[in-house]
């Protein structure tokens, strides 16, 4: 694990990227701030008001952290007419939008988009929906991406897991997609696979997974998921061609070489996946908090895949390692 996270931090830190945190209000991340900028992880901007900042943390030290308040920014209006511009078809008029754009998180976004900062991170005390409907509103999606995702790089606890070679596995969509269809499992796992990559650094190997494997079960009086599954594995193999991939895939047959070697022998990834495409949240979920809590992996996320621009969600009870780790995939995520 340890090997893996200095890697991240590493390799973002080579990259120089400079990452907003909106919340200046917590000591969380008035902390990371310092942290990451001490160890030259990426160049941070802060938003948020001086006294506030001094108040919530005053023993930490901000040298080399830039800090912005919204509130007293002289160029406040230049950031509300970007906001005016992607919303004007919404209704929302100029004056609304000079009031929106005082918004932390709102403002974020905005220098965001305006290529001040090539990534943004918040959460850390706001809800995932005021985290993300900036993102949505203002940089909203990459050109050819149909919708938003996340993924956890999920890495294994010190002295490893016999069937994690690769340092870390993906498991996606754990948080955003509730019910995907086809088109959405698709891209997800193609988004997925780009995530594992960059930040990981090894080449992906992606398992759609079911309760069948290659049609050993159905549930079609039910709700259909291994046909909507097996449609997602066909688009894939359209879309990607040279993605290394298969499904759908019992978890057993996806991640034990014995067990693939009796439910899939013919597949190329199925006994060593590291990427896993859930069918729906539900299993997402709880596959992902299981690994964490029974099998001890460190969850990493979720990261959000699909954006435009690299935006990351916070969980409101994260600790300050997690907003770290969060800027340091952050960064990487910039990189086309």
């Amino acid at each position: 694990m340890a090997d893996l996270l200095k890697t991240i931090k590493d390799n973002a830190a080579a990259l120089n990227k400079t990452i907003v945190l909106c919340e200046g209000e917590d000591k969380r991340v008035i902390e990371a701030a310092s942290i990451i900028t001490k160890e030259k992880i990426a160049k941070i901007v802060l938003i948020g008001n001086e006294e506030e900042v001094k108040r919530v943390s005053p023993e930490t030290d901000l040298t080399g952290v830039t800090l912005i308040d919204p509130l007293t920014c002289p160029n406040i209006e230049e950031y509300a007419n970007i906001l005016y511009e992607a919303r004007k078809n919404k209704g929302m008029t100029p004056e609304a939008a000079l009031e929106a754009a005082k918004d932390r998180t709102m403002f974020g976004a905005l220098m965001l988009k305006k290529g001040e900062v090539d990534g943004y991170v918040s959460g850390a005390c706001h809800s995932t929906a005021n985290t993300l409907r900036p993102g949505l509103q203002v940089i909203k999606t990459a050109p050819g991406a149909k919708i938003v995702s996340s993924c956890f790089i999920m890495i294994p606890p010190e002295g490893g897991n016999k069937y994690c070679s690769d340092g870390a596995l993906a498991f996606s969509d754990c948080a955003l997609n509730i019910y995907p269809s086809s088109e959405d499992l698709s891209e997800i796992a193609i988004s997925s696979a780009a995530t594992y990559e960059k930040i990981v650094g090894k080449e992906a190997r992606v398992a759609f997974l079911s309760f069948s494997t290659l049609g050993s079960g159905s549930d079609a009086k039910y709700t259909d998921s291994v046909t909507r599954v097996k449609n997602a594995v066909e688009l894939t193999k359209a879309s990607a061609p040279n993605l290394k991939m298969d499904g759908e895939l019992q978890f057993d047959a996806a991640i034990v070489p014995k067990v693939a070697s009796i439910k899939a022998s013919g597949s190329e990834i199925a006994g060593s996946a590291n990427v896993f495409i859930f069918p729906d949240i539900n299993a997402g979920n709880i596959g992902y908090k299981i690994a964490e809590r029974l099998g001890g992996f460190m969850a990493v996320g979720p990261v959000c895949q699909g954006f435009a621009k690299p935006l990351n969600d916070l969980s409101r009870g994260c600790k300050v390692d997690d907003i770290v780790l969060t800027v340091a995939v952050t960064a990487l995520q910039s990189v086309n």
